[in-house]
């Protein structure tokens, strides 16, 4: 199987950093095994390429007359066009440059013109922005199918104007089914808003087939790590509330005693836009709407699959899951491990071993409660994983279960870390004169 999963994985864009080199506490380096994907993805080559290509002829957008700043303008609108194309949005949908994922469901919460309904496995992106706003929470059941059913229910109990999930959960990776919930939603007169931000670097989305209204997404978690996200969705909302931020870009007219607004997406991104994070996201679209998916979700799965038959076999191991219905399941990992503290095992992972991955309560307290757990360890897979890489996360941790870590390793102030700590922290590439950058 590792032929396959690896053949099928040269067949993808090259990543940044997938030949990066990393120090070991005990001494020498080794290649990194990057299973931090869900927390933020390295940069696509083509991504990478573009923002050169750029920034040559970086410059203000929309009003320059100069050369540059019309190249930096057709740049920035263009990307919404890049956008549009991955996600198929419908006619009536806009994309509104943000920040990232969490900015974007913020800007959503203050234009929705009533309560909304949302899941307590939630991202807490998805779960403190609608606080402020009408925010009615279902308690997620043991499977998809009672899930919905208890959201219907409180559809139908007293209107709402829009329901909110996650696309994938980003401690699990489980999939609810998105179109049937749109329907649901639009037979109970609310509208459906998606958090894509661990969904879009895994799957296809069309918003157009599905029926969703607003989706969000980061492109940090896309393969596009600088600086934007994206909210895409139904104008009418986004034109009837107020601008999300009040300045200069969101304006038609401005006057002593009157302000005439602009419509959406102008509206609300008020200020010099992150044109290199905008063109760099849409380069991001462009490339994975090259790759089959098919061949993606074949790769991740193979992969995925391979990672949980493993880990399953060595005693302790515990595989974490919402629903034991899941129709899918991206390629997210999420496990704890009897006797050791999951921070622990993190930092013995990548000291000891020069494997990334997460540990915590990865900004999802309310699930991590559901689940009885006070944290867990998450790896998750990207574009430039390979079967070596799942190999080595594998026995690395069938080494601890059987032979213990050959560091020591302590807590302080929350954070692991080997002691003593020999690897170096700061870059090696300050010039002359200049202080080093510190990285850790």
């Amino acid at each position: 199987m590792a032929a396959v999963v690896d053949q099928t994985c040269s067949a993808f864009a090259r990543v940044s950093g997938d030949d990066l080199r990393v120090p070991l506490v005990q001494g020498g380096t080794t290649t990194y095994a990057n299973f931090d994907y869900a927390a933020s993805a390295p940069a696509l080559a083509q991504v990478t390429d573009r923002v050169q290509q750029l920034l040559p002829y970086y410059a203000s957008v929309h009003r320059g007359a100069g050369y540059a700043s019309r190249i930096s303008t057709e740049c920035y609108e263009a990307a919404r066009g890049s956008v549009t194309r991955f996600l198929d949005a419908a006619d009536d949908q806009v994309v509104v440059f943000t920040r990232n994922t969490t900015d974007s469901l913020n800007l959503l919460a203050a234009c929705v013109p009533g309560d909304t309904v949302v899941l307590d496995i939630e991202h807490h992106a998805n779960f403190l922005a609608w606080t402020r706003h009408g925010r009615r929470v279902v308690r997620a059941a043991a499977t998809v199918e009672e899930t919905i059913r208890q959201l219907i229910a409180e559809l139908c109990s007293r209107p709402a104007a829009l329901l909110a999930v996650t696309g994938a959960s980003n401690v699990t990776g489980e999939v609810l089914p998105l179109e049937r919930l749109a329907t649901i939603a639009h037979q109970c007169g609310a509208r459906i808003l998606v958090d894509a931000a661990q969904l879009a670097p895994h799957r296809r989305i069309s918003l157009r087939d599905t029926g969703i209204d607003y989706l969000a997404f980061s492109g940090h978690k896309l393969y596009a790590p600088f600086g934007a996200g994206v909210l895409v969705g139904r104008q009418d909302w986004l034109d009837a509330a107020e601008p999300y931020l009040a300045g200069g870009g969101a304006v038609r007219e401005v006057g002593v005693t009157r302000t005439e607004w602009a419509s959406a997406p102008q509206r609300h991104e008020a200020g010099s836009p992150n044109v290199l994070g905008a063109a760099a996201l849409a380069a991001a679209c462009d490339a994975l709407c090259a790759i089959d998916s098919e061949s993606l979700a074949t790769h991740e799965h193979l992969l995925a699959d391979r990672l949980r038959t493993g880990l399953s076999a060595i005693p302790g191991v515990n595989l974490l899951r919402i629903w034991d219905d899941s129709p899918d399941i991206v390629g997210i990992v999420a496990f704890t491990l009897d006797g050791f503290v999951p921070g622990q095992v993190a930092a013995y992972l990548s000291a000891e071993h020069g494997i990334g991955i997460r540990d915590g309560r990865f900004c999802a307290h309310p699930l991590l409660a559901r689940l009885g757990l006070d944290g867990a360890l998450r790896a998750s897979i990207g574009l430039g994983t390979s079967s070596a890489d799942v190999d080595r996360l594998i026995d690395a941790i069938a080494t601890l279960v059987a032979k213990g870590a050959s560091w020591n390793y302590a807590c302080t102030d929350g954070q692991w870390n080997p002691t003593p700590e020999t690897r170096p922290f700061t870059s090696t590439h300050a010039t002359d004169g200049a202080a080093p950058c510190v990285i850790g």
